[in-house]
């Protein structure tokens, strides 16, 4: 590859070059649409697909076209008001709820390092080296996912080399790049030592356990027990998530995702006092929006705090609901 394409591949996170490939594909070949495309044609091909996909997919659909128009030199149609106009009529005539993962819960979190340990310590004593290293790779994929909040593509990035240890306090885990780091500056997340459920002594005892020295932190193992020299592939982590899950006996796993452990840290770093900017900071968003849409509240309709406003010092038992 010549030095000007290797940098310009490596301008755009390859999740997203997926995506957008897959979107220009999809308008091109599957519905047959011409590129450079008319606004109009955009347009007609947002009203055709109103009904079959959401209004989520959509906006990645344009934003694809719109830099396939750009990175070729023409003009972007995309942003002319008959889109525009198109595209927030679809969201007044078809509104669809957004789906989230449901948060992790610590009970939950405690229930599944529980398990994994007590599995490790089972493979071990039968001398099942491979499920030992499979148990020990995926307590750090939950500990650290859950205390650190990374995304599930920040965790199948993470490489050895950019772990910096530091004796009684944590670690240091580099990023080369972040979904929210436009500038690809990198950037350094510090994860804390914890008295229990320690993402970081989980960290290195996978990493002395498999004697990893560089390379990808998370690692595939094979039948024979065997470490592979590449990472986890980011599609992979959630149905290895979910079938954790369900293998400790959490209630429906299929409703969790990786970003239930974002979603969890979140919600249990809010319930505990932690104020927006030390949350912001901690996980890495850049705005509260972001924040906030991961924040599961201990009380969502506001029932306890209406009921000690009554001069309650005790939650009544709710009243029953009117009969249809």
């Amino acid at each position: 590859m010549a030095t000007v394409d290797a940098y310009l591949h490596a301008a755009t996170r390859e999740n997203t070059r997926q995506s957008y490939d897959a979107a220009v594909r999809h308008f091109e070949i599957e519905w047959g649409g011409l590129l450079p495309a008319s606004p109009d044609s955009v347009a007609r091909y947002l009203a055709e697909h109103a009904e079959l996909l959401a209004v989520s997919t959509l906006r990645l659909r344009l934003a694809a076209l719109a830099q396939w128009h750009r990175d070729h030199g023409f003009i972007d149609p995309t942003r002319q008001p008959v889109v525009r106009r198109v595209l927030r009529g679809i969201q007044a005539l078809h509104p669809v709820l957004q789906k989230q993962a449901q948060p992790l819960q610590l009970a939950q979190l405690e229930k599944v390092d529980a398990w994994l340990q007590a599995r490790i310590g089972q493979a071990r004593a039968a001398g099942d080296q491979g499920a030992a290293l499979r148990c020990q790779r995926d307590r750090v994929l939950v500990l650290l996912g859950f205390w650190r909040g990374f995304r599930g593509d920040e965790l199948a990035r993470l490489h050895v080399e950019h772990v910096r240890m530091i004796a009684g306090e944590g670690m240091e885990c580099y990023l080369p790049r972040t979904k929210t780091d436009r500038h690809l500056q990198g950037q350094t997340f510090r994860v804390p030592c914890l008295s229990r459920l320690c993402p970081v002594t989980a960290y290195a005892d996978w990493i002395a356990a498999a004697a990893l020295h560089e390379g990808p932190a998370l690692r595939r193992i094979d039948r024979w027990g065997q470490v592979g020299a590449n990472g986890l592939h980011v599609d992979s982590l959630l149905p290895l998530l979910r079938r954790i899950l369900h293998d400790c006996g959490v209630d429906a796993p299929e409703l969790y995702s990786t970003h239930s452990l974002r979603r969890g840290f979140a919600s249990w770093a809010a319930a505990n006092g932690w104020d927006l900017k030390t949350l912001m900071a901690h996980v890495g968003w850049k705005s509260a929006q972001s924040a906030m849409r991961y924040i599961e509240l201990d009380d969502p309709f506001n029932r306890q705090r209406i009921e000690r406003a009554f001069g309650s010092d005790t939650v009544m038992a709710p009243a029953p609901m009117p009969e249809p």
